[in-house]
């Protein structure tokens, strides 16, 4: 029940599923995940020899201007975003802390490291892994095997998120507790993070063999579901060169941009 209410929850869910008319919240969903993919690319790559806040921080809006209409709720962009917003506060510190620039250069880490990070994000939370595997292939001409690697990452997520739940309650049952105890909560964190890499390495490795056995990735397949690429698709990608080229035009006028190697 919570998974049709909630269409791209995190949860036991192995795929996102938008409904047909899912209105206009769901309407960044009708694109092919292909040409969502290529737009994050366009923008994240974009973004990488410039380190000014305006810059980074004008994609950013474009960007989050679209997280209504991706069909994903808040809690799904809390738990999955939460670690970005983290990396983006931690790198602005440590760029005011040991940077030259202050204030400004800590600020400018900070949004465009969300800045890249975001698109990402929606992509790969507001997408169907399959269709997302199927436009790699069809349409962008990627190989096989990478293509159903990104296919199996994408599947796995929801599982290592119950075999992370699996263990902390496991441990939490052999009275491995933190309380308040900040050192032991690092401690326990940790431990946590190498069962859960022991996991994961396991996993991959059956799923890899169980592939094989299938003959993935060892020449051409038959295709059972057909990407379709419409004239939005295209214009997705322009946009998102537009907004990145508005962004450097915006902050060089204001005279703000700063080149990474300048």
């Amino acid at each position: 029940m919570a998974d049709r209410e909630h269409p791209g929850a995190v949860g036991d869910a192995l795929t996102f599923e938008a409904p047909e008319d899912g209105g206009a919240r769901h309407w960044l969903t009708r694109f092919n995940p292909a040409a969502k993919l290529v737009a994050a690319l366009i923008l994240g790559l974009g973004l990488v020899p410039a380190v000014d806040a305006v810059t980074g921080g004008v994609v950013l809006l474009g960007v989050l201007a679209l997280v209504p209409f991706s069909g994903l709720d808040r809690r799904t962009l809390l738990v999955l975003g939460g670690p970005f917003l983290l990396m983006g506060l931690s790198s602005g510190l440590v760029n005011h802390l040991y940077g030259v620039e202050g204030w400004e250069g800590a600020l400018g880490a900070a949004v465009r490291l969300l800045a890249i990070a975001l698109p990402g994000l929606l992509v790969a939370a507001g997408s169907d892994p399959t269709d997302l595997a199927d436009g790699l292939v069809q349409r962008l001409r990627v190989p096989e095997r990478p293509a159903m690697g990104v296919l199996a990452a994408l599947r796995l997520i929801p599982l290592l998120a119950d075999q992370w739940r699996t263990i902390t309650l496991a441990r939490r049952a052999r009275g491995l507790e933190a309380g308040r105890n900040p050192v032991r909560m690092v401690t326990l964190f940790f431990g946590r993070m190498f069962a859960l890499l022991v996991r994961a390495i396991r996993t991959g490795t059956l799923m890899a063999t169980a592939m094989d056995a299938r003959a993935f990735g060892t020449g051409p397949r038959s295709r059972s579901r057909h990407s379709r690429w419409r004239t939005a698709d295209t214009l997705l990608p322009i946009c998102a060169l537009l907004l990145l080229v508005s962004a450097y035009a915006l902050s060089a006028r204001l005279g703000t941009l700063v080149l990474l190697f300048s």
